[in-house]
């Protein structure tokens, strides 16, 4: 293809057979922001960004690039439900244009499958950037219609900013189906791998954005593009560790956040932002329980005839002071400035290293008779079983459930409707923290028992106590 002379031009001399034997020109123009244009120029002039995109494809940086297409109008209109009803929709002006010009070669005896493309009646459509934010998506478009005709990509060795492109306009122009069966036949790329995350700051900053850009843009293609397993990882994934448009305390500015990913689609955003809610509220009800124990005027020392309130407070305060250090709590007063000031954003903390730090309770006891008391032993075997629920697939999304039996299977609109859980409150007991069918990821109990566990409204953590 000729390089346009000029930033603003958008001609393109060149004509790019998808099908040699095509009866239709598609003119596309590819409309992209100057600040899209500007971040694209940063990153693949840092070292390593020319990997970020198809190795023999490199983008056209320009605000406008107008690239033609030959193909075939049987094929888009097969595969495609919005090329179908735009060429063959008598609606439209395209396909009256389609239709008188098909009928002049035909008059003059010319296959349009075989005329020159100067020939051949041409349509324009035009493709902004809003939904993705990136350039050269001439790459992305091109490879989408070479696998509606059945052909490879360009690169089959891509990354993952080409495939989300792809998969987004598919999506857009409705041929996600033979798009998906394609490229999951076609395309091989290095499927970008969970991010190990620290406890964040107040305030994450812009390697927090990215991270979670791209644990969204997993979510997104492995659900258009039909993948069971990866939409599996890739949904427990933010699960685990957050978003920070879920953030309680900020509104956050999505102004500049137009791409699909930031409003994951077909209820996922909803769904999985209340599941995050659920197994946040489960942890943070364990040392709940316990501190109200321990406030409470039951005695928790179980000593017979030595057992101490001096140890109650002992371990009252040696679990504040840990949970306090940890960041796990925080203490607050009546003044309106404390809850902004003290208490820390949760929206993108990671739920494996909160446990974790759960984890570190201290040891300590009053005296060497003490050695039973306090948080460290009762809370061992709680975060076991909660760790062991955390791993069954029930916590994240089944693609083939939610696209068939969503009512039943959604945590959210089970809450909204009362059912499965709501109201109810969860009994830890010694047989539920032994039962082994538990350690199966993937067992049908198991699943049963962490929905009830995440989805309840109570927690009881020592029933038997």
């Amino acid at each position: 293809m000729a390089e346009p002379p000029s930033d603003d031009d958008s001609s393109s001399a060149a004509i790019v057979a998808v099908a040699k034997d095509g009866d239709v020109v598609l003119d596309v123009t590819f409309q992209t922001s100057r600040e899209t244009l500007r971040l694209t120029r940063k990153t693949t002039a840092a070292p390593g960004g020319a990997r970020q995109l198809p190795s023999n494809a490199p983008p056209t940086l320009r605000p406008s690039l107008t690239v033609a297409f030959r193909v075939r109008l049987a094929t888009l209109q097969r595969e495609s439900k919005y090329f179908a009803n735009l060429l063959g929709n008598e609606q439209f002006a395209e396909a009256g244009r389609i239709a008188a010009a098909h009928a002049e070669l035909a008059e003059s005896g010319v296959d349009p499958g075989a005329a020159h493309a100067g020939q051949l009646p041409r349509v324009a459509i035009t493709d902004d950037d809003e939904a993705t934010q990136s350039a050269g998506r001439e790459h992305a478009f091109e490879d989408m219609l070479r696998l509606v005709h059945g052909k490879p990509p360009r690169a089959a060795q891509v990354a993952m900013p080409h495939v989300v492109t792809l998969a987004i306009m598919a999506d857009r122009f409705d041929c996600l189906g033979a798009v998906a069966r394609a490229a999951l036949r076609e395309f091989k790329y290095k499927w970008p791998m969970p991010a190990a995350r620290p406890l964040p700051a107040k305030s994450p900053g812009t390697g927090a954005v990215d991270v979670e850009q791209i644990q969204r843009q997993k979510v997104l293609v492995a659900w258009l593009l039909g993948m069971p397993n990866r939409l599996q990882q890739a949904c427990r994934e933010l699960i685990m560790q957050g978003s920070r448009l879920w953030s309680p305390y900020a509104d956050v500015d999505m102004a500049d956040k137009t791409q699909y990913w930031w409003a994951l689609p077909d209820g996922l955003e909803q769904e999985l932002q209340y599941r995050r809610e659920c197994v946040l509220n489960t942890v943070a009800s364990i040392q709940k329980h316990f501190l109200n124990l321990y406030l409470s005027k039951e005695r928790q020392c179980k000593l017979g005839y030595d057992s101490s309130g001096a140890c109650d407070s002992f371990q009252l305060g040696q679990m504040i002071k840990f949970l306090t250090s940890k960041k796990l709590a925080f203490l607050v007063d009546f003044s309106p400035s404390s809850l902004d000031d003290d208490v820390a954003d949760s929206s993108r903390l990671d739920i494996d290293q909160l446990l974790q730090a759960l984890r570190q309770a201290p040891n300590y006891q009053i005296d060497k008779h003490h050695t039973n008391c306090g948080l460290r032993i009762r809370i061992d075997p709680i975060l076991d079983y909660v760790s062991a629920m955390l791993s069954a697939s029930v916590v994240s999304i089944s693609l083939a459930e939610w696209r068939k039996n969503r009512a039943d299977v959604s945590w959210a609109q089970a809450e909204n409707e009362s059912r499965h859980g709501a109201g109810k409150t969860f009994l830890f007991t010694r047989a539920l923290a032994n039962d082994q069918r538990l350690r199966f990821e993937g067992h049908m109990y198991a699943n049963k028992m962490a929905r009830e566990l995440f989805t309840a409204s109570a927690w009881d953590w020592t029933p038997e106590l």
